[in-house]
């Protein structure tokens, strides 16, 4: 890994294309790390909003000061709305965040990490500490490096919760949407059990969540959209919640408080009784995009819409 010094530097700004029409920037003013692993370029550096920020492959991964936004809702509004998670499987997630949130779980005896890319969790280990917060040192978790479609179609054990906190769906990705996947993680799943993922934004990738959505309803009898804005994404983001069985909106805001403290859950920043009922309602817009056809995803399927952001026009941000 190189490391970067810290010596004075003009602020660099650096940007990510959403669609070849919209994006957004930060300024990278304490470039901190970067690696090129075997698939994929990493880089970890400082921003006055955000605090460290991990850029993968040119997008905006996580940072330490909105993780929250994200990690709190695809983790607890899954797990709030089941009896009590033993033990749970990260898909992805290499920062630790999701982790970091299951552990939080007072019942939760076991988390299995499924990533791809150890050099993700090496530097997530080394510059993020903000947001794991030691999980991977935490006796009740397991690394397992390597594909999961391989982990997940071969392993005997079952899980409580699982999350798929994977990368945009384009490229070898979109295989981890599909309906393949999702039965093979339906099986995965005790009875009773739940399914956490993101769908992407509604604003610029309506087609990408109306296809992901059929995919998943293909497999699930209970599926439920829910919408959060994530700071460092720029924009509104869709996740969603599956099970044969569970369903978080038959809670109300004061079961859901009451869960909360019985189980003695804390460091909560965004989740709540109040918020659980907030995700689940959907905008109008968000309705429609639900409700219009859409083929499922199978193996060898593509989504149009979603773009290697590397086949995007390059854009340079210049400071005034």
């Amino acid at each position: 890994m190189e490391e970067r010094n810290r010596t004075p530097q003009a602020t660099r700004y650096v940007a990510e294309r959403l669609t070849a029409d919209f994006g957004f920037y930060l300024s990278n003013s304490a470039p901190l790390a970067e690696r090129q692993s075997a698939w994929q370029h990493i880089e970890v550096f400082e921003n006055p909003l955000f605090g460290r920020v991990m850029r993968i492959d040119g997008c905006f991964m996580t940072s330490e000061r909105d993780e929250f936004f994200y990690h709190e809702p695809m983790v607890h509004l899954p797990a709030i709305a089941h009896p009590g998670v033993k033990r749970a499987l990260v898909v992805g997630g290499g920062d630790g965040g999701a982790a970091e949130e299951l552990l939080k779980l007072p019942g939760i005896e076991r988390v299995v990490l499924a990533e791809l890319d150890g050099e993700v969790i090496a530097m997530a280990r080394e510059w993020l500490g903000e947001i794991h917060r030691g999980a991977f040192d935490d006796p009740r978790m397991e690394v397992r490096l390597g594909d999961a479609r391989d982990f997940i179609g071969q392993t005997e054990e079952r899980f409580d919760q699982i999350i798929l906190d994977l990368t945009d769906p384009f490229g070898p990705a979109v295989e981890l949407y599909t309906v393949e996947f999702y039965q093979a993680c339906r099986r995965a799943l005790n009875p009773g059990g739940v399914l956490s993922l993101h769908l992407g934004s509604p604003v610029h990738l309506p087609q990408s969540i109306g296809r992901i959505a059929a995919s998943v309803r293909e497999v699930f009898p209970v599926f439920r959209p829910y919408i959060q804005y994530v700071p460092l994404y720029g924009t509104l983001w869709c996740m969603g919640m599956a099970s044969d069985s569970t369903d978080p909106a038959l809670l109300t805001a004061e079961e859901v408080d009451a869960r909360i403290a019985a189980r003695g859950l804390r460091d909560l920043q965004l989740y709540n009784g109040a918020m659980h009922q907030a995700l689940l309602a959907q905008p109008n817009f968000v309705r429609e995009i639900l409700a219009q056809p859409a083929r499922p995803l199978h193996s060898g399927d593509q989504i149009e819409e979603v773009r290697d952001p590397s086949e995007l026009p390059p854009v340079k941000v210049v400071a005034a």
